[in-house]
């Protein structure tokens, strides 16, 4: 179904409070979140971490602070990327507490409309230098070990039966570490299970690791969370990438992991002839963005003089 016919019904909806991926899932009858049910719930909640942030102030520094004291312990990273950031609320604050900021700072997120809100948060928050891009957690928009360390806040939550595919982008991605910040199912109370199971939530991330053969150095609950019904779990890995290639981060097509180069206002890859949308400054980069534009370097001049020869 293209749920994207049904917006009115989906605006009205959420101007009620209503539910939005419960009311899509209803819709399909299906006890699982797409991607597309999770783009639009959250591109319509654009702007209300922001609100969060400034009306509990306080427990988002904790939060935040707590978050920079475990990257601190890791080591000091050239990079660093939070994968579906949202409105930066976490990101823009914790850049703050790290020993030393990061020379490369990056932030990906299915909804444009949150990473509009993020860009100005960022602002807000005085810090700089940051990319941010539209991308799918399971395509992202970035070469292999590319990102020194790479964290999630709650990102992968609403991803329940998806936990091996996450996992194993992010793991692609990273270069040293991977950080999840994410419900933990294992020391939830069974009240907390049940809702967890019933949003369609990530269940199984711990388990996951260890199957697929991850060093996972740290996993317990997390100091902070403020909702009991969704703790927050810490699961830190750790990647030893020394035999496998190393890339320095820049922005990839999704479909092909070929660098993109920006020209005209777009982003494009000679290499997959797929140009990529930027919208306020900010790349559009999931696959279903992608223009065909074989001839886009084309010169018309040198081509009508190749009819004379």
């Amino acid at each position: 179904m293209d749920k994207f016919k049904l917006i009115d019904s989906i605006k009205v909806l959420y101007q009620n409070g209503g539910n939005i991926i419960q009311y899509l899932r209803d819709i399909d009858k299906r006890n699982f979140n797409t991607i597309e049910d999770i783009l639009i719930s959250y591109d319509f909640q654009a702007g209300s971490y922001v609100k969060n942030f400034y009306s509990n102030q306080d427990f988002q520094e904790k939060y935040t602070r707590t978050i920079g004291s475990i990257i601190n312990k890791l080591g000091r990273f050239n990079s660093v990327m939070e994968a579906g950031v949202g409105e930066s609320t976490t990101l823009g604050a914790m850049i703050k507490y790290l020993d030393q900021p990061p020379r490369h700072i990056f932030g990906f997120d299915l909804s444009w409309s949150r990473l509009n809100f993020a860009q100005n948060f960022l602002k807000d928050q005085s810090v700089a230098n940051t990319t941010l891009f539209t991308s799918d957690l399971f395509e992202i928009a970035l070469p292999n070990n590319s990102v020194d360390l790479v964290y999630t806040s709650h990102s992968v939550e609403p991803n329940g039966g998806k936990e091996r595919e996450a996992l194993t982008e992010l793991y692609r991605v990273a270069k040293k570490y991977l950080v999840l910040l994410e419900p933990s199912y294992e020391f939830g109370s069974e009240e907390a299970r049940q809702r967890m199971q019933k949003l369609g939530y990530v269940t199984n991330l711990y388990k996951t690791s260890v199957d697929l053969g991850y060093e996972v150095i740290e996993h317990r609950i997390f100091d902070l969370y403020n909702n009991p019904l969704n703790p927050t779990g810490l699961l830190i890995i750790k990647k030893n990438s020394q035999e496998a290639e190393i890339n320095e981060p820049y922005l990839a097509c999704p479909a092909t992991k070929a660098k993109l180069k920006e020209s005209d206002g777009v982003l494009y890859s000679e290499q997959s002839l797929l140009a990529y949308p930027i919208l306020k400054t900010i790349p559009c980069l999931l696959k279903q963005n992608a223009i065909l534009a074989t001839h886009f370097n084309m010169d018309y001049d040198k081509f009508k003089s190749s009819m004379k020869d």
